[in-house]
């Protein structure tokens, strides 16, 4: 499932270096630039407050925006850079790239599971153990999915999910050229305690 392309507005910002970035700040917005895609960089101005929202909702490096600036095309971008104060850590500068439908960039894609009512060892007490909430992919401008899916229909104990079992989005495929873990069913902490003291109790026989 392709994520919908948010709207993010922005003005062209008149002058440059650092005397334009600072009046911009001081007038409760936040000076950027956008590159790339084959035209000169354009220097814009965010409102201070839409941006911050945006930043608090989550995923914004890896959301694709349909910039609009007055005067200008609507183009696709993506964010490359937030730099922020040190001290507050407030957003002070924003890098946008251009970005074509058919361009393929590497993104952070959010993990859902689903189906753990129909996983044997989720209802015997285990648990999903997420190593990788997010995964990295190759995919394609034009379609950049919201998540991946996990299904743990019929997970028991003990299982381990790769990516492998995974089916990907049409045109995404992993950054990493190995099967690595996505997740795991881990067991109980009550029967981990037991096999590990069944384990001690065993070693003990032995050696006696």
């Amino acid at each position: 499932m392709a994520r919908e392309i948010p709207d993010f507005h922005a003005t062209v910002r008149t002058g440059t270096g650092k005397g334009a970035a600072r009046q911009a700040r001081r007038d409760g917005l936040v000076p950027g630039i956008v590159y790339g895609g084959g035209k000169d960089p354009l220097a814009i101005n965010m409102p201070f407050n839409v941006l911050l929202k945006s930043l608090k909702q989550g995923r914004f490096l890896s959301t694709l925006f349909n910039l609009k600036v007055e005067g200008e095309d609507d183009v696709r971008v993506i964010c490359r850079n937030v730099q922020r104060d040190v001290v507050k850590d407030l957003p002070t500068h924003v890098d946008f790239l251009r970005l074509h439908r058919d361009t393929r960039i590497n993104l952070f894609i959010h993990v859902n599971f689903e189906n753990e009512d129909k996983a044997p060892g989720i209802k015997k007490g285990g648990v999903v153990v997420h190593v990788r909430p997010e995964v990295e992919l190759s995919v394609i401008a034009g379609d950049i999915p919201d998540h991946i899916t996990v299904d743990l229909t019929g997970r028991q104990i003990g299982d381990v999910i790769h990516i492998s079992d995974v089916t990907l989005p049409k045109g995404a495929k992993p950054t990493v050229d190995r099967d690595f873990v996505i997740a795991n069913i881990s067991a109980p902490s009550g029967l981990r305690s037991s096999d590990n003291a069944e384990t001690e109790t065993e070693e003990e026989a032995e050696e006696a």
